[in-house]
């Protein structure tokens, strides 16, 4: 579509609501402002009209300010509680500093709007000015009461440090790169990373682009309050029944909930089940507790359909035994392993604790191997009251076990 066609034609120019569910309450509680054109019989979005550089700042912001302006003035009349989702290109936000469009959020707060209500969405990677400058205009914008949102985090190489400079309200994910049922776990890693990041910050998560279920689950898991995307309801020129979904939305939550438990409980079962088998082993080598190399080497045998490395670390985290590592000419021992100290890896000190307290082994979360890169768990056994059991376990064998994956 040709520019001049949006510009030459803005009375046929309409803002699109697309409704944004919460978990908490399986009900709408916000609407993102989309702009349409009614064009060759067809309404037509207007992403690539505002994305486009090449057409003139000025004409951009005007067709924006027009949407925004009609979208406010009907948006007013429905609950007050229903936030107003607006997105904003940084670098035109930036060119007057602000001014222009929180101007035009004052005079529609002359005819009623709350502004407790709107949400400014941008996108960090694509602004290309100071940060710090940004950064100063939002912080002066949530002192009215305006919220804050960075978009599309996780479909571009966005700058966590950065969005954690931004102090945002909100932080939306865009699940676009979740395209199959079975995603690489590094992507998954990276949305685990995020909801990190929102809950030291204390950012809200906004899962977005969800076209089905299992995207749906993954944006649940992850710490996902608010949804948004095809699958829950698309785009329409009218506001929708805000209990639309509260039904078909606690049914997924329930099932969710009924699979998540299950994994758990099964992660437990297995769990017990391997603590009880080292247990037995360490009883049946009790005699290589003096010497730690050839309790590791005992355990390796007995635990080579399942293990690819096991050593032996001080509550200080200090290896009190080399590695001895599985490999295709079988096992080996690796001495200069001993002494080498593990206290700076995450969760380390407090697993100690846990293990001390609990007076029993446990299995790590999902993570990858520093040296191999596969994705394994940490089976920890607590020896006696100083020393330490860790047990590498394959992903091979997880893969074959229901519930360790």
């Amino acid at each position: 579509m040709d520019p001049l066609d949006v510009l030459t034609n803005l009375e046929k120019v309409e803002p699109f609501y697309q409704a944004i569910f919460s978990a908490d309450e399986q009900k709408v509680i916000g609407y993102e402002i989309l702009g349409r054109i009614y064009y060759e019989e067809e309404w037509k979005s207007l992403g690539s009209f505002f994305h486009d550089d090449t057409i003139p700042e000025e004409y951009r912001i005007e067709v924006d300010d027009y949407i925004v302006r009609k979208a406010l003035q009907e948006i007013i009349e429905i609950d007050e509680d229903i936030l107003i989702f607006l997105n904003r290109d940084a670098n035109l936000l930036m060119l007057d500093h602000g001014e222009s469009f929180l101007n035009l959020l004052l005079q529609e707060r002359e005819n009623g709007l709350n502004l407790e209500r709107i949400v400014v969405e941008i996108t960090e990677h694509n602004f290309k000015g100071d940060i710090g400058q940004l950064q100063h205009l939002l912080t002066y914008y949530q002192t009215y009461g305006i919220k804050i949102a960075v978009d599309n985090i996780g479909k571009e190489s966005s700058n966590l440090d950065r969005i954690g400079h931004l102090t945002p309200n909100i932080l939306k994910i865009d699940l676009q790169p979740l395209k199959k049922s079975s995603p690489s776990p590094t992507y998954l890693d990276v949305l685990y990373t995020i909801s990190l990041l929102a809950r030291k910050i204390g950012a809200t998560l906004l899962y977005e682009d969800i076209e089905a279920n299992f995207q749906l689950r993954h944006a649940w898991k992850n710490g996902g309050r608010y949804f948004q995307g095809y699958y829950l309801h698309e785009p329409s020129r009218e506001f929708i029944d805000r209990n639309i979904m509260k039904e078909h939305l606690q049914h997924e939550f329930q099932q969710f909930i009924h699979d998540e438990k299950k994994r758990l409980e099964l992660l437990f079962e297995r769990s017990l089940e391997f603590h009880t088998k080292i247990g037995q082993l360490i009883i049946k080598y009790k005699k290589s507790l003096q010497n730690y190399r050839d309790l590791i080497t005992n355990l390796a045998e007995e635990l080579t359909d399942c293990s690819f490395r096991i050593y032996i670390c001080d509550e200080n985290g200090f290896q009190q035994s080399g590695n001895i590592l599985k490999t295709d000419q079988g096992w080996i021992y690796q001495p200069e392993y001993y002494m080498k100290n593990w206290s700076w890896r995450p969760y380390f000190l407090e697993n100690i604790m846990r293990m001390r307290i609990n007076k029993r082994g446990f299995f790590s979360d999902l993570y990858s191997d520093i040296e191999t890169g596969e994705t394994i768990r940490t089976f920890s056994y607590p020896l006696n009251d100083r020393d330490y059991l860790f047990i590498d376990i394959s992903y091979s064998y997880l893969y074959e076990q229901e519930g360790l994956l």
